[in-house]
């Protein structure tokens, strides 16, 4: 079966479109992806209004472009009206957004429908503005092309793209991983550690009482100057000062907040206070300062992930760690968590550094594992921006 997927939960807006050949192997006809990151750079993170009226702006191009890769893009002998009934209902459902609505009349006088089975968009969670425009572009099409609407979770999203495999040939496999398994997802919203005993079964377990971790990153990274997203700059930062901390005395000590708590909760925001502490105690932020603050930062929050998420390992005896989130692309935090499952000779999951940030991809799959056990939401007329795992 073929399957368009669609992603807009908060600055880039992406496409894919799959041809699942079995249960758990599949080929990517077409990958399409825009980022906002310039966009919201100059204000130091992402603006919501500014993400719904880019998302709004780039929907239909990257629409056309999948189905033109992917060979489904196949122009009418003639043109066709479009059935009152689906434009009453298009016109229901894009009332807001009549430049995608005229597009997307046009689409049907136009082309034949794509030989699509199914849409799987994200309902939730992430930015309600961001969501909202994905969401209902995508009914609007599945009506227009008559195809089945698989409402898909974003974290769900996250924990599908650790389990994808690629042979030589192109071809993917989603692995599956023994259970119960343990899902640590860590982005710039998200710190959450969630018990899976089944697909499709999941127990929060733990969960962040404030900043998530790509938060800690971003909000340190600003107050050192360096722009959005600052993640990525940290971790690098980090590394250098690695690479000559033999020769260095950290002068640095940041907190290690929740540590030692008995829950497997975590907390960040103090984490960023204690960063500001100590830039507000320099006369000048130098390199070399930059660089310890950020190794320091990062080891913080790796001592605590690492400590809270072996103890779950252990109490819950799981036969397997995945990890999934923007925050899973970090080196460090990679070869933290390897060793640590190796010394639990456990099974570790971790996406391709390709597929750690959001992407059309490990929605399109969440929702094919979805949409074939019968187990995705009928009837969704809104998104939530806070949607849970165990919703």
């Amino acid at each position: 079966m073929k399957l368009l997927a669609l992603e807009t939960s908060c600055d880039e807006t992406a496409f894919a479109i799959f041809d699942f050949t079995s249960e758990r192997e599949f080929t990517i006809l077409s990958e399409q992806l825009n980022s906002q990151i310039d966009i919201h750079q100059e204000y130091g993170g992402v603006f919501p209004a500014v993400a719904k009226r880019e998302h709004t702006k780039n929907l239909y191009p990257l629409l056309i472009a999948a189905l033109d890769e992917s060979g489904l893009l196949i122009k009418r002998t003639q043109s066709t009206d479009v059935p009152q009934e689906i434009m009453d209902k298009l016109h229901v459902l894009l009332e807001r957004d009549p430049d995608n609505l005229e597009l997307l009349v046009r689409f049907y006088e136009q082309y034949e429908f794509p030989d699509i089975d199914a849409v799987a968009v994200t309902y939730g969670p992430g930015l309600e503005m961001a969501l909202w425009t994905g969401f209902n572009f995508a009914r609007a099409l599945s009506h227009t092309i008559s195809a089945e609407l698989v409402p898909t979770n974003h974290m769900e999203g996250h924990i599908y793209a650790s389990l994808i495999t690629q042979n030589e040939e192109g071809v993917f496999t989603v692995q599956d991983p023994q259970f119960p398994n343990l899902n640590l997802l860590i982005s710039g919203g998200h710190t959450e550690l969630v018990l899976a005993t089944s697909e499709h079964n999941y127990t929060k377990i733990g969960k962040t009482l404030d900043d998530a971790v790509g938060e800690a990153y971003d909000k340190s990274a600003r107050l050192l100057g360096i722009p959005y997203p600052g993640g990525p700059q940290i971790s690098k930062l980090a590394d250098e000062y690695r690479s000559v901390s033999q020769s260095q005395t950290l002068r640095i000590t940041l907190p290690r907040p929740m540590l030692h708590t008995k829950d497997y909760d975590f907390s960040f925001s103090g984490l960023k206070t204690a960063v500001l502490t100590q830039t507000q105690k320099q006369d000048e932020i130098t390199n070399l300062f930059k660089q310890e603050l950020s190794f320091e930062l990062e080891e913080s929050i790796a001592e605590v992930l690492i400590k809270k998420t072996k103890r779950a390992i252990t109490e819950y005896g799981v036969s397997s760690l995945i990890i999934g989130g923007g925050v899973s692309a970090n080196n460090h935090l990679r070869e933290k968590f390897t060793e640590l499952c190796e010394q639990e000779r456990i099974k570790l999951f971790l996406p391709e550094k390709k597929y750690t940030g959001d992407n059309a991809v490990m929605i399109g799959i969440a929702g094919y594992r979805r949409f074939i056990n019968k187990k995705y939401p009928k009837g969704v007329e809104r998104v939530l921006g806070r949607l849970s795992l165990e919703d």
